[in-house]
């Protein structure tokens, strides 16, 4: 097509260098303004020019085509992800086992491999580091990481949400003989507060400060996860631990079977200043005699933490939708494996988010809302039409 254009352009030029040798002084002069002050072109040059317009436009709309296509091609491209969870022992790294199988179910999702982390920090800085594309981090730690406060101080990390998931409830638990009752009791004896670095220890700090304390409080402080601290509860060698996860916590259960403990509550002052302070702490009640739930004989007044599903802001659009929309459809059918995913309404997992929504995520909650106005449309029409 460019050689056609040029030949045409050639022939254009030569064919005026013959008239202008053959004219005389007036067809060299301007073509005069028309009444609208605009002046006209010579048919010959209007031809020429309508048809080189054309021209270009026919290559414009070829380029255009060619970049679509390809830049389908890139998109329907499948991906590998990589998707950080937590510990083996915690809830997390089932949670990672269940999602991968209905991503993967997908034609735009190549495979998942599920690996075991230290939780929420180390999940945001493999991100960052692109080691990981998808993880698993509670609020609170998410909320630090995007405004680049405590191990993120002055380094604020792009991540974006995909999903809010079930609260992580904390739950501290020191035997009974240890004679622990509240957060005040915890000064001078032995505790876990969870993996340097995890969404666990953040918590602990959190309380602990907002009782007015620090870990130089503490007789001893232990950052071991939720196996060893189990392990060192039942052995005598701990008086309490810090469990953030969703409820029941295994871990705990299991201590219950060989161990007489008490659950310590996060209430008054210290849950007053959670509270106020964070934005990403709610309330939150443990029942009693509920089976499902530890089967206490009373309740016990806490906090509690949402978790969240986070992927790097450079992941595609397609291939963020295409995961929440497979998490939302899977929240909504009867193959849930994993308790803690049945612990929240799928319609609430775009709400109380503390990190930018991805476009991709945000584009299938659009639809999803629409959904749910045609339906309550169709719904008020047709309780009108009874009447």
């Amino acid at each position: 097509m460019t050689t056609r254009i040029w030949m045409q352009a050639a022939a254009l030029g030569l064919s005026g260098v013959l008239l202008a040798g053959c004219s005389d002084d007036a067809d060299d002069k301007a073509a005069p303004a028309d009444d609208m002050g605009v002046q006209e072109q010579p048919a010959d040059n209007a031809d020429a020019k309508t048809e080189k317009a054309e021209s270009d436009s026919d290559m414009a709309k070829a380029e255009e085509s060619g970049d679509q296509a390809n830049d389908s091609a890139t998109t329907a491209e499948p991906v590998s992800l990589i998707f950080g969870t937590g510990g083996t022992s915690g809830t997390y790294y089932p949670i990672g086992g269940a999602l991968k199988g209905v991503f993967e179910a997908s034609d735009l999702i190549d495979n998942v491999q599920v690996v075991s982390t230290g939780a929420s920090v180390q999940n945001i800085n493999n991100i960052s580091d692109g080691l990981n594309h998808i993880a698993i981090v509670m609020s609170d730690v998410a909320y630090d990481a995007v405004n680049g406060d405590n191990q993120f101080d002055g380094e604020p990390v792009d991540i974006q949400a995909l999903a809010g998931l079930y609260p992580n409830v904390v739950q501290i638990v020191a035997t009974d003989d240890s004679g622990i009752e509240s957060i005040a009791d915890l000064e001078g004896k032995r505790v876990g507060v969870g993996k340097v670095g995890s969404g666990v220890e953040q918590s602990a700090t959190k309380v602990i400060e907002s009782a007015g304390m620090s870990y130089d409080d503490l007789a001893q402080v232990s950052h071991t996860g939720y196996a060893d601290s189990v392990t060192s509860m039942s052995n005598g060698n701990l008086d309490a631990a810090f469990f953030t996860s969703g409820v029941p916590n295994s871990s705990i259960t299991g201590l219950m079977q060989s161990t007489d403990i008490t659950f310590v509550p996060v209430e008054g002052d210290v849950a007053d200043k959670l509270l106020e302070q964070y934005p990403y702490y709610e309330s939150y009640t443990m029942p009693a005699g509920a089976p499902e739930r530890y089967d206490l004989a009373e309740e016990v007044d806490t906090v509690a933490i949402r978790n969240m599903l986070i992927v790097g802001s450079d992941m595609r659009d397609d291939v963020a939708a295409e995961l929440t929309q497979r998490f939302h459809d899977y929240l909504n059918s009867d193959k849930i494996s994993v308790a803690a995913l049945k612990q929240f309404d799928a319609d609430t997992m775009n709400e109380n988010l503390v990190a930018p929504v991805h476009p991709g995520a945000e584009s299938v909650y659009s639809s999803v809302s629409g959904d749910d106005a045609a339906d309550d449309s169709q719904q008020a029409e047709a309780d009108s039409n009874e009447y």
